[in-house]
């Protein structure tokens, strides 16, 4: 069974930083990708960030290019992402996601097979 648990978040202030950490657990899928979405109250789902976890290469929503890094440490089943620069607008819940083997949903959230419960991210001004 795959179990995704995010950490990190918190509130900081405008530019801030911040690092959360998605720790997966049961997750076996090759040829597939990780990503992190966000989503503010009242607002869809949007997309951050994602990474191929066979090659590392990784893709960014313009919002947060420049200012968030994402990551993965195989060793340790992690996906991180570095959040430089914080700014209100960030604000929202952040949750970690993976595909199946095989897939990679990009910025496509409803392909993602397997979430985590969210953490929170608040940035005041």
């Amino acid at each position: 069974q795959v179990q995704l648990v995010e950490s990190g978040g918190g509130s900081v202030q405008a530019g801030g930083s911040l690092r959360l950490s998605c720790a997966a657990s049961g997750y076996t899928a090759t040829d597939s990708c990780m990503g992190w979405f966000r989503q503010a109250p009242g607002k869809e789902r949007d997309w951050v960030a994602h990474i191929y976890t066979s090659h590392g290469s990784t893709h960014y929503a313009d919002s947060v290019k420049g200012r968030f890094t994402i990551s993965q440490d195989n060793a340790k089943n992690t996906l991180y992402l570095h959040m430089n620069s914080l700014k209100p607008e960030d604000t929202a819940m952040y949750y970690c996601a993976a595909d199946r083997s095989g897939y990679c949903g990009g910025d496509y959230w409803r392909s993602y097979k397997y979430w985590g419960q969210g953490t929170q991210v608040t940035v005041s001004s």
